[in-house]
């Protein structure tokens, strides 16, 4: 039983020390960056953009359905999602890699304009420590705009308005709840749900955005309903 004790020890104080030693080299990529770019130079850049759509030109029905499939508690967390994290937290440990990162849309932007998407948790500290920066500068609905104008929807299109055109041939404000609802399943994995790839993977990724915003109280099943029937009957 001692012995025991001591290898659990061992082991506690060494996944300590590995996190502070991942802590710390994430806190230097973050300085790092900000250092090849400050941050309101980067968004000032990223507001010069073709395509770049201000918040006011997405649908409100749009910006639920986002919300609601990529980070529910949106407006309500500070940059970081602590109940996100430790169900990820825990998924990860089932199989001793980062499968999922729990990350909120405000990492999601840090991820988009600083850092690679390889999953390695250094990357993903320093994702934090950016995701912190962001929302200490900016309002939730600029972290927002910034997010859908700096996501990869697929074919090539790296903003909202983009796909848009590009998939319906539409405006932002001309689409119907039916595609706003396919767009914003997208870029979760854009080579796989882009519309024009895989048309009955889109569809699924779609009926679970659906799905989220019944859960969350953006849709009722009546109402989510109507919208899949009348587009089927079109």
């Amino acid at each position: 039983m001692k012995m025991l004790k001591k290898v659990i020890l061992v082991l506690i104080l060494f996944s300590i020390s590995i996190t502070l030693v991942a802590v710390g080299n994430g806190y230097d990529m973050y300085k790092s960056a900000l250092e090849k770019m400050p941050l309101e130079e980067k968004v000032n850049c990223i507001r010069e953009k073709q395509n770049y759509a201000k918040i006011e030109e997405l649908p409100q029905m749009y910006i639920n359905a986002v919300i609601s499939v990529e980070d529910h508690r949106f407006y309500k967390h500070d940059g970081i999602d602590i109940i996100a994290i430790c169900r990820a937290t825990v998924n990860d440990i089932k199989v001793l890699k980062l499968v999922e990162g729990g990350s909120t849309i405000t990492q999601q932007l840090a991820k988009n304009i600083y850092f690679t998407q390889e999953k390695k948790f250094t990357r993903k500290f320093a994702e934090i420590f950016m995701a912190f920066k962001i929302e200490k500068n900016y309002s939730k609905d600029e972290i927002l705009e910034l997010y859908l104008n700096t996501s990869y929807f697929g074919d090539g299109y790296y903003t909202a308005k983009e796909a848009c055109i590009g998939y319906f041939d539409k405006q932002l404000n001309q689409m119907d709840y039916y595609e706003m609802i396919l767009l914003a399943g997208i870029p979760n994995a854009p080579t796989v749900y882009a519309p024009t790839k895989n048309p009955e993977l889109a569809k699924q990724r779609q009926k679970q955005v659906i799905d989220k915003m019944i859960k969350y109280k953006y849709l009722t099943k009546e109402e989510a309903d109507k919208i899949l029937n009348e587009h089927d009957e079109y």
